[in-house]
């Protein structure tokens, strides 16, 4: 692998990190109260979880989608099924981001989660757990990924796709528990807004290269 295409692949997963970790939803809504009664370590470490399952998805879909990739007549049926996963989730993120600009009252976080995952390890297994068993997450991953397997993916380029989601996920996780400690606030509708806005463009732009892929290949 070559330093630029490396470059390429770090960029890609940095994006898809941050694009995964940052829209609105019940483990962010549990970082911000975590961070607001608990304290930085116990909702940093949802995040971590989060991140732990994350790269556990990444990982095991590009491994698959790079080993698949090279078996005839695979990658076509890889690349359609991507393509429309990605529609979806373009759709799914700007449709959400147009609702929310509708409505006129502010989110409220999720409801509170005590007890034996108050602590920063039961924090941990919660959010591992919690993005583990998203439906959503599996799509996303065969989506973004296996729109990146129009070639056939080395298990480095997997490795460093998926440690560089890992990390730009952590980051945002880190960003976050941060500035709720500091006294930022975070759920807002304009953040509900323009995070799922940029995360349903960033699904199209991932989109159009597969098609332009398709259609010059």
């Amino acid at each position: 692998m070559s330093p630029q295409e490396a470059a390429a692949t770090i960029g890609t997963g940095v994006l898809l990190g941050w694009s995964v970790a940052w829209p609105p939803g019940p483990i962010n809504a549990e970082m911000i109260r975590r961070g607001l009664t608990r304290g930085f370590w116990p909702a940093f470490s949802v995040g971590l979880g989060a991140c732990s399952a994350d790269f556990l998805w990444a990982l095991s879909v590009a491994l698959g989608a790079g080993a698949v990739a090279g078996w005839r007549g695979v990658r076509p049926i890889l690349s359609g099924v991507s393509l429309i996963l990605l529609l979806f989730l373009a759709w799914t993120f700007i449709s959400g981001a147009i609702q929310t600009f509708r409505r006129t009252r502010i989110g409220k976080p999720a409801s509170p989660l005590t007890g034996r995952f108050d602590s920063a390890r039961g924090g941990y297994l919660l959010g591992f757990s919690m993005a583990l068993s998203s439906p959503w997450n599996i799509a996303f991953w065969l989506a973004v990924i296996g729109a990146q397997s129009g070639r056939q993916m080395l298990l480095s380029t997997s490795l460093l796709l998926a440690t560089s989601v890992i990390i730009a996920a952590a980051s945002w996780s880190l960003v976050l528990c941060m500035a709720v400690r500091l006294g930022a606030r975070f759920a807002t509708t304009a953040w509900e807004i323009i995070t799922q806005a940029l995360t349903g463009i960033l699904m199209l732009y991932f989109a159009v290269n597969l098609l332009i892929r398709l259609a010059t290949s």
